[in-house]
Formats: structure tokens, sequence, C-alpha cells
């Protein structure tokens, strides 16, 4: 206070705080914050300012009172120490953080304490915590914490600590922005996160435990394990079917959600399985193939990430060929397709491929008439004492075939979906004739 009292010249960021009430004499710069634009520009025009009053000062010195500590939180200082035209000394003071942990009995350092800014981002909050957020000065900036969140995260909300009013209020996020109270002196403590990284960390030490632990898990190799991997796909690729079928339908129900989460957590467990295998053997791991995965779209999503500029999904899907050709160095279009892959699914992609390298293909309506011809040449037989050779008659069969597939393509069917889902409705009719039978 005697440094502030004997200061020829002195200014206050904001009078909004409760230390400022005894000083009424000096100046502050709260009248420019409504002509401010933004932060950013509000805050680069005071470290101006101080700066020229500094020049201009009998002594060559100015005062700068900021509410808490100077170091906490607090752009402008954070400006005037990047400025080669001013010396910066910062007197220590109380912080928000000192406040908030005594209030809460917490050691910042005990509890591993992350102090984080409300508005430094859009992206999810990531755990573990506690987190201590800052710069909750409205409801407005609540609504920004609240969508960084799950809707069902427990939070507490700090207000006015240390003051006659003082309340710690729990919420669940969503019920952030009813709390209308909101202003310079409210921040927010979130006790905990359990975000994807440290779900992940855990599962990834699960299965590690698994290989050291349990003699089934010791004998799996890579190769064991790859009918586990396509068993899972398929389990979870129901689930998916199942679950897309009742959102259609309006018949969603948790039972059905709960099966997708199962399934896609076995397949996930599956990958995490390989990549322990992989590191035991020095070769790769989870956090590795994370990494490649995220650079590799990185690098094929340049309209997201890049510069480029796209008009619709088609100009995604074409460029997506063009940079993964560049990527991979790959000589033809066909590199990279699985061929053990099912032949309905195998040829339509073969199909989509040729007409990148400029293969002529039939028109909708040809396709059409091709599959009409087509299915006209098919000759059977009823009478057993006339035999016809498989090898005869196989050719028309896969003339039907890729006709009706490319007909198919043109309407926008997936006809290995379609034929799965008519597999399904007679598995259930079958079921049902069963049933029917038993009774």
């Amino acid at each position: 206070m005697t440094l502030i009292v004997e200061s020829p010249v002195v200014r206050l960021r904001t009078r909004v705080h409760p230390a400022a009430s005894v000083l009424l004499d000096v100046l502050s710069y709260d009248q420019w914050y409504e002509a401010a634009a933004s932060f950013d520009e509000l805050y680069a025009r005071i470290a101006d300012d101080l700066c020229h009053l500094a020049a201009s000062s009998p002594n060559g010195e100015v005062v700068y009172a900021v509410p808490g500590s100077p170091v906490v939180a607090e752009r402008t200082v954070q400006l005037l120490r990047t400025r080669a035209d001013v010396a910066v000394v910062c007197e220590p003071a109380v912080s928000v953080i000192d406040v908030a942990c005594s209030v809460l009995g917490v050691d910042p350092v005990a509890v591993g304490l992350r102090i984080l800014d409300a508005l430094d981002s859009t992206e999810p909050f990531r755990g573990p915590g506690p987190l201590l957020v800052l710069q909750t000065y409205s409801p407005e900036v609540l609504s920004v914490v609240a969508g960084r969140l799950h809707p069902d995260a427990l939070v507490t909300v700090l207000f006015h600590l240390g003051l006659g009013d003082q309340r710690l209020v729990e919420l669940r996020a969503r019920e952030l922005p009813s709390f209308r109270e909101a202003d310079h002196l409210t921040s927010i403590w979130i006790d905990a996160i359990r975000g994807p990284g440290e779900a992940m960390e855990d599962l990834v030490s699960f299965a590690r435990r698994l290989r050291a632990e349990c003699p089934w898990d010791q004998e799996q190799t890579h190769a064991s394990l790859t009918r586990h991997l396509l068993e899972e796909s398929y389990e979870a690729l129901d689930a998916l079917e199942a679950l897309v079928t009742a959102q259609e339908g309006g018949t969603l129900n948790d039972e059905l959600v709960n099966h997708v989460e199962e399934e896609l957590g076995d397949l996930l467990f599956q990958v995490v399985f390989h990549a322990e295998l992989a590191d035991e053997e020095e070769l790769f791991n989870f956090a590795t193939i994370a990494d490649a995965v995220r650079d590799k779209l990185t690098y094929r999503h340049p309209h997201v990430f890049g510069d480029v500029r796209v008009n619709s999904a088609s100009d995604v899907a074409e460029r997506w060929e063009t940079l993964k050709a560049t990527e991979k160095g790959r000589s033809s279009v066909t590199e990279g397709i699985a061929i053990q892959l099912p032949a309905l699914s195998l040829y339509a992609k073969l199909l989509a491929k040729s007409e990148l390298v400029g293969r002529v293909t039939r028109s909708p309506e040809q396709a059409r008439d091709a599959a009409i011809a087509a299915l006209e040449e098919l000759r059977f037989t009823t009478s057993n004492e006339i035999e016809v050779s498989s090898e005869d008659i196989a050719p028309a069969w896969s003339l039907v075939l890729v006709a009706v597939l490319e007909a198919a393509r043109f309407a926008g069917v997936d006809l290995e979906g379609v034929l799965r889902a008519s597999a399904l409705r007679l598995l259930d009719e079958i079921r049902t004739i069963e049933g029917s039978t038993e009774k």
C-alpha cells in the first residue's frame, strides 16, 4: 500500500475487486473495457499506455495494481514482460489459487492441481483432475465451460471466496449456465475428469497385467488373435446395425446402446492387445499407433488443417485418393485393397477404383438392362436326366451379379448390407417358425 500511495504514477487495471475500494483516488482502466473490441485489443492498449506513462513519469516508474497476483492469469503483465522498452518488477501477492486451496483445504501440489483458462479453447477439458478454471466471470462463460464437460460432470462454483457472501455451489455441468450471479470473483473447481486419455492409459495397463499374470493371455500371439479381431469386428457390426435400425424406427433403448458400447469395447481391446504384444517386441505401441493415425488423417484433411478449400464430400473423397497415392508411393489405385474382402465388397471397391483410371463403365440404364439380359440368359433344367455343368453356367451367374452390383451402385445401395439385412430378416422368420412349431 505504501508503494501505491507514494508513487507519482499509479494505475489500476480495474476497480471491480474488493481491494480496490480503498484506492478511490487512483485511476483505473475500467472505462476502456466498453470501448475495446476484444480483450486482446484492450490488454495491448493497456500495456502500451503503461509504457508511455513510464517514459514520462517523474521517476521513470509506474505502479500498476491488478486483482490478486500479478503472475496468475494476468495477460497485461505477460505483455509488459515481453516489452524491451520497460523493466517489470512483480511484487508477490495472494492469488485466487491460494484463496481457493485455502477454502477447500487442499494442497495444490499434493493433488496435482491444474489451472486453466475458461476461454483458452473450446475443446473438452482433459483429465485427470482436479482443475481450477479461472476467468468464469459471467453466465455466458459458464456456458462455454459446460460445453467443455460431460453434462453430468460434477463441478463446484467458487463464488466470492474470502468475502462475507462466500458460497460453494455444487452443480452438474449442464446446470452451470443457471448460476446467474457469476462475476469476476467466480471460479470453477472440477474435482475429477474421467477423460479418454486416462481411460486408455488404464486399459493399456490392464492389458499389460493380463500378459503378466494370466496363462491364457501369456500364450497369445498376433497370429492367434487374428480370428478374435475378425469375430469382434463382426459382432460390433451386428450391434451397430441393430442400433441404426432402432434409431430409424424410434425404438432405441438402453440395452441396445449398452450392447454397442460393449462390442466396441471388445474390438478396441483387440487393438490394445496387439499394441501391447508389439510393445513387448519393441516394434510399436498404442501411443505410436494413435500418433500415426492422427498424423495420417491430418495430412489427408488439408481442408481442415490447411488452406485447401473443398465444395463437397465428393471433392474430399477425390483428394483423399490423390493424397493417399502420393503418401504411400503407390503405382496402382488397387494397392491397399484387402483381397480377402467378401466378394461383393471387393468388386464394389474395384469398380469404384476403375473409374479413377478412366475405365468406361455402364450408365445406370445400361446396368439395369444388362442385369435383365443376364437373368434372361440363365437356363434351368427340371429333369435329373439332363446334367448342366457348373462350369458352363457359372459365367452367366457372374454376369448377373456384376450387372446387378453396378445397377445397385448407381442407386446408392450397398448390396452386402441389404443382403445381410435380408438374411437377418430370414433368421427372425426361421426363429418365429421354430417358436410356433414348439407350441
